[in-house]
């Protein structure tokens, strides 16, 4: 049994409590442990979210010196314990689960309490001595959760909005890289999963890249609403508790903390019940879903047989694909990027609706917007990582086989309307159909056009663009 010397005693509106004399952490954080056993998901292990935690507080501090709310000594402690934790360090004072009630204050009064017991060490002082540096009443001086909570969150999805983009940058480059690998490999395309018209695999490959490149500006618009922030809006948006001046002055600090072009909302009543900015960043990432989902898609039906299937492309092998067919293997990757994919379009219902629930003054549903939003961003990246390095980067066409497909369909019918009509065009489609022969020697057996004609019209380069045929 721990002896009572582990353990030092704080207090809060429900009475008493021991908390471990080593934590940085204090009564209310304790409490937040015990009551909620949600997600299993740590703050702890969302280091963005704690830094933006950190940046705010620091933003704050800076203010609430400028317009007199605490010391100067107060405020250089506040600071520097805030660069400690934007260091990495401390992280793991922040054992609470990510989905609580009370609207993430469990969350905000961590940031307090462990940012106020570092600056009383640093000033010289034992953790718990709140009457030199209170988490309320100093580290938390001209706020409320109603603005602290969600400006860190903002500086956390920045955060992870610029960690996220290289790594779509990176498969919209492997993309491109393997159109040009394919631009000269001639394939069937297809339509409704019908033959249609001749093209390139690297035609293919390049509007899988050019699919998730009109992404990339779509999200990096919605990331740049994380950057109006509500700080001095205070419980509800009136600013009580709070000095003239100080919203400002925080904008100001915040501003040159991050290097980012932060602003205050124009209307903070408004600003503390939105979620707005969250809402349009997740619609973007489902957007981005649903494109790499088509993607996965077509990637599987593209290699799908290999001998009674389309097997145009060959997939990376990653591992044996069944415990009783010998010699399966399975696309895995597409497979499993599928799923995070449906992952992420599940997220952004719990993010509607989560947002479509805040009542009056405040959305209290903020921690599992915050939450989900954190997991598609998580799910997306490492999911890019995994079908980049492991699926598209290997891809091999089998040329011979596009080859072979092309020659035997009734869609390149299609090049010989201008020239012989839809008309004819559609008998020789339907004998060829009929008969099983091609559309080639059917043209030259019916006489429509001499065998120099055809092979000219049927030139891979003149089926795949634009072109003004000279007959």
């Amino acid at each position: 049994m721990a002896k009572k010397s582990n353990f030092r005693m704080e207090s809060d509106l429900l009475g008493q409590k021991e908390v471990p004399a080593e934590a940085l952490y204090g009564v209310q954080t304790s409490r937040a442990m015990e009551n909620f056993h949600i997600s299993g998901n740590l703050l702890s292990n969302y280091h963005n979210f704690i830094k933006g935690l950190a940046i705010t507080k620091k933003g704050a501090a800076i203010a609430n010196v400028e317009v007199g709310m605490i010391t100067p000594e107060q405020g250089d402690a506040i600071v520097w314990a805030c660069d400690q934790i934007l260091d990495g360090k401390y992280h793991d004072q922040f054992p609470i689960d990510m989905i609580q009630g009370g609207a993430g204050t469990s969350t905000n009064m961590a940031a307090n309490e462990v940012i106020a017991n570092l600056a009383l060490e640093h000033m010289g002082y034992k953790r718990g001595e709140y009457q030199y540096c209170s988490p309320n009443d100093v580290v938390n001086a001209s706020q409320s959760t109603n603005d602290a909570y969600p400006c860190a969150i903002h500086m956390a999805l920045a955060l992870e909005h610029m960690e996220f983009m290289p790594h779509l940058e990176q498969i919209i480059t492997a993309l491109d890289a393997k159109s040009k690998e394919f631009k000269d490999v001639v394939k069937m395309g297809r339509t409704q999963l019908q033959d249609a018209v001749p093209m390139t695999l690297g035609q293919t490959f390049s509007g899988f890249a050019d699919s998730l490149r009109g992404e990339y500006k779509n999200l990096r618009n919605a990331a740049e609403e994380f950057l109006v922030v509500n700080m001095g809006a205070t419980a509800i948006g009136t600013g009580i508790c709070s000095k003239p001046g100080y919203s400002e002055a925080c904008i100001k600090a915040l501003r040159k903390i991050t290097g980012w072009n932060i602003t205050l909302a124009d209307n903070l009543i408004e600003a503390t019940s939105a979620t707005t900015c969250m809402l349009a960043y997740s619609a973007a990432m489902k957007r981005l879903a649903i494109k790499t989902n088509k993607i996965c898609n077509d990637l599987r039906l593209l290699s799908s047989g290999p001998r009674c299937g389309l097997n145009e492309i060959h997939l990376p092998e990653r591992q044996p694909g069944s415990s009783i067919m010998p010699g399966k293997v399975n696309p895995v990757i597409p497979e499993v990027m599928n799923q995070v994919c449906y992952r992420i379009i599940g997220n952004d219902l719990t993010i509607s609706l989560a947002s479509d629930n805040g009542q009056l003054e405040l959305n209290v549903m903020e921690p599992v917007i915050a939450y989900t939003l954190f997991e598609s961003i998580h799910l997306l990246e490492n999911g890019f990582d995994t079908l980049r390095t492991l699926c598209i980067d290997g891809i091999v066409a089998n040329v011979e086989r596009c080859r072979q497909l092309v020659e035997n369909s009734i869609g390149i019918v299609t090049m010989l309307n201008p020239i012989i009509g839809y008309k004819q065009s559609t008998k020789i489609a339907k004998e060829a159909s009929e008969t099983g022969r091609g559309v080639y020697e059917l043209v030259l057996e019916h006489k429509l056009l001499s065998k120099k004609q055809l092979d000219t019209i049927l030139k891979p380069e003149n089926m795949l663009q634009p072109v003004e045929l000279k007959i």
